[in-house]
């Protein structure tokens, strides 16, 4: 039998105050676990939905960052190592070069992505993954893994085909100039890696995200829109702007 949660559900009055809200509550829980804990370890998604949450966040006094360990969730294949549009290279820019880390593990698929995955998973597996800040696609998809998706995947990172709605969300959000020159292929952490987490931050702002909240929050779980799998989850937090919460 499936367990639904209720996500915890935080409106904020603009994209801005969801991302201070959002940004507040991981602050809070970063130092609250790092008074009975020697280290965090978290996943960060990158994407433009994920600007305000990084922006707040950097700004959030009393985090002991030296002690916090950072992971990101996916990374397209076959762009050059210097592409703007690598999301390694993105949240560098959005947060990992802002803040002293402890270190930083980026995901680069290299000349091998399946062996970079596999290495990728391993370092994953070391300890456990204590926080997990991400978003919804527009399909619905969690990380890049797109409608139809396993939610019960054996593997904790592979490589993905990229659907076409998740391509053109690309470049609606202006990462790419045109459909042809979004990547077909990525490397992805599953959806039960990422639900592995203890706890989830989930920012999802905007008119195009609303349809994907509204599915989340009310189909059926199951693959048919991936989203609906963080209500297996009993710690996530959801946070909309009035644009995305409208449906």
């Amino acid at each position: 039998m499936i367990t639904d949660f209720a996500p915890a559900i935080s409106i904020g009055s603009s994209r801005m105050d969801m991302g201070r809200k959002a940004a507040s509550d991981v602050a809070d829980e970063l130092r609250r676990r790092l008074q009975s804990q020697p280290s965090v370890r978290m996943v960060f998604a990158a994407a433009p939905s994920q600007s305000e949450i990084l922006a707040s966040l950097v700004t959030q006094p009393g985090v002991d960052w030296p002690r916090v360990t950072a992971f990101h969730m996916d990374e397209y294949i076959g762009l050059a190592a210097d592409a703007s549009q690598r999301f390694g290279l993105w949240l560098r820019q959005a947060i990992f070069d802002k803040l002293p880390f402890a270190a930083v593990h980026l995901l680069d698929p290299g000349d091998d992505p399946e062996a970079a995955a596999a290495r990728y998973a391993r370092m994953l597996a070391e300890a456990p993954i204590d926080i997990v800040c991400l978003g919804i696609g527009v399909n619905g998809h969690l990380a890049f893994n797109d409608p139809p998706a396993d939610l019960n995947d054996l593997k904790p990172v592979k490589v993905v085909h990229l659907d076409a709605t998740c391509r053109q969300q690309q470049v609606d959000d202006g990462c790419f100039p045109t459909f042809d020159s979004v990547p077909t292929r990525a490397l992805t952490l599953t959806i039960p890696r990422l639900l592995a987490a203890d706890r989830l931050y989930c920012c999802v702002p905007g008119p195009m995200k609303r349809e994907a909240v509204r599915r989340a929050l009310h189909d059926p779980i199951g693959p048919d829109c991936p989203a609906t799998a963080l209500r297996l989850h009993p710690h996530c937090s959801l946070y909309l702007d009035p644009d995305s919460a409208s449906a």
